[in-house]
């Protein structure tokens, strides 16, 4: 039975040297990004948990990674966040996630989806707010057809 292979994509904090580069490749074949702030890497392992903690104990000494993901989406539309958090901050989380009755992984979770969802209306805020200001100054026909010439342009 073959090991299921898992895209991952590991996130740095900085760029890397060549020689980094060089060093972090003979751990495990990597695949960098054009300015070396994020790499690519296949992982075999049952779960996609499982190769991300792999690829993270493998590398952790070697690079200095901010974010391991899944490069895929699962079945739900998920991807995988793998992050090493500061001893400090760790026993942050647990407490905090303690408080609220949540697993440290679930407190996370809803913390996010909550930061998302507030960046998506903020988001949506300003380009409502944008539009009227073009508007203000412009047709609906005209703003349209410059909407319509901004994304035919490559």
């Amino acid at each position: 039975m073959t090991m299921p292979q898992h895209a991952l994509e590991i996130t740095l904090t900085r760029p890397l040297t060549a020689a980094e580069l060089r060093h972090a490749a003979h751990a495990w074949p990597l695949a960098p990004n054009h300015d070396a702030t994020r790499l690519m890497a296949l992982a075999g392992a049952k779960s996609p948990e499982r190769a991300a903690h792999r690829l993270r104990r493998r590398l952790a000494s070697r690079l200095p990674i901010d974010v391991i993901t899944t490069h895929y989406p699962d079945a739900h539309g998920q991807i995988l966040l793998n992050v090493a958090f500061p001893p400090a901050a760790y026993t942050d989380l647990n407490r905090n996630a303690h408080r609220a009755g949540l697993t440290p992984e679930r407190f996370v979770r809803e913390a996010l989806h909550r930061e998302l969802a507030e960046h998506a209306d903020r988001e949506a805020d300003r380009l409502d707010h944008a539009v009227r200001q073009l508007l203000a100054s412009a047709t609906p026909a005209h703003l349209l057809s410059a909407v319509g010439h901004a994304l035919a342009r490559p």
